[in-house]
């Protein structure tokens, strides 16, 4: 083999170039719950930043936020957030679940005699269905403080992303200059113009996601105080939420808000059905086409492929992640693999 000025190459070179690709592949296979983790923080750092500056750049009489002072008003508006939506939505989901399991030996008999009524219900054996449930209940309980380690190691993963997010928003520039250095100065430019590009993609796919997530909430809070379901409230910006998470988050948000509504009647449980069929109607033929198509410019079926993809590898955080990504890798096809000249 010759290297690029036509000098033959030993062999040994190639063996040894070989098999320190073999080690790095290795090793980052090793570590690949680290890379995902600090990927998704640049990921989310990129996306944000375009709030960060629109905050920096608001003016508070003659005192001018800088980037630190933005990061912080975000930080601080983002709790706020948090804390008052738990404050307010708990306390009812916790009251009644002790209600529900102070009623439930009272409430059991009564409906074991309904469940014998139902269809299909025959070959259920009701008389130890009593005796099962409490026996769930313990073992539940006993899942708990067992899974408490595992979550307390989620909750270690997330408190990690959200500190990697901070300090790739306000020390980005210098991890992204560092990036570039690696390529000849040639190609760094091109690269950087690439980058930039899906950066301001990116930034339109928040604005748009943040858009659909907004309507979503509304119109599902609307419907679930039309429908008098419980924690409307807190339903209605849960179900905004998720739907951050394509396809998967209002699946999840779907089948919560049927599991509410199915507590007090069945009636609210087919309307919020019927409702949900005619919002992703909407949704998939005029809203998705006119805010997000138009602004990402990623087909639907890309957006489908990208989310079993990141799902399939990060579960929901690659879920979450998956059209940001889709958008990276569409800017950096378009610029390096597609012919131009051709088209």
């Amino acid at each position: 083999m010759t290297d690029s000025t036509g000098t033959p190459r030993p062999l040994r070179s190639d063996i040894v170039f070989a098999f320190g690709l073999a080690l790095i592949c290795y090793m980052a296979w090793m570590i690949r719950d680290v890379l995902v983790l600090l990927y998704v923080s640049a990921l989310f750092a990129v996306v944000l930043t375009p709030i960060v500056r629109l905050i920096a750049n608001i003016r508070i009489g003659r005192n001018q936020p800088f980037k630190g002072s933005a990061v912080f008003l975000l930080l601080l508006a983002v709790a706020a957030a948090l804390t008052a939506f738990v404050g307010l939505a708990l306390p009812p989901v916790i009251r009644d679940l002790q209600g529900f399991a102070r009623d439930m030996p009272g409430r059991l008999p009564g409906f074991i005699d309904k469940l014998k009524q139902v269809p299909f219900a025959q070959s259920i054996d009701t008389d130890n269905l009593s005796s099962r449930l409490q026996d769930y209940v313990s073992q539940a309980a006993t899942y708990l403080v067992l899974s408490i380690s595992n979550w307390a190691g989620k909750l270690f993963d997330i408190a990690m992303g959200f500190i990697l997010t901070i300090y790739f928003i306000l020390e980005g520039d210098r991890a992204y200059q560092w990036f570039l250095s690696f390529f000849p100065p040639g190609r760094r430019e091109r690269l950087d113009k690439t980058l930039q590009r899906a950066e301001v993609r990116m930034g339109k796919w928040l604005l748009g996601q943040g858009s659909l997530m907004l309507i979503l909430g509304v119109v599902s809070t609307i419907v679930y105080l039309s429908f008098h379901v419980r924690y409307a409230y807190a339903l209605g910006v849960l179900t905004g939420l998720l739907n951050i998470i394509p396809v998967l988050g209002a699946a999840m948000s779907v089948a919560l808000a049927l599991l509410v509504a199915a507590i007090d009647s069945w009636a609210a449980v087919v309307g919020i059905a019927v409702f949900y069929v005619i919002y992703l109607q909407i949704e998939n033929s005029i809203l998705v086409p006119r805010i997000m198509t138009n602004r990402v410019g990623i087909p639907g079926l890309a957006v489908l492929v990208a989310l079993l993809l990141g799902s399939a590898f990060a579960g929901v955080v690659g879920a979450m992640v998956s059209v940001p990504t889709a958008v990276l890798v569409s800017v950096l096809l378009d610029e390096y693999l597609v012919n131009k000249q051709a088209a």
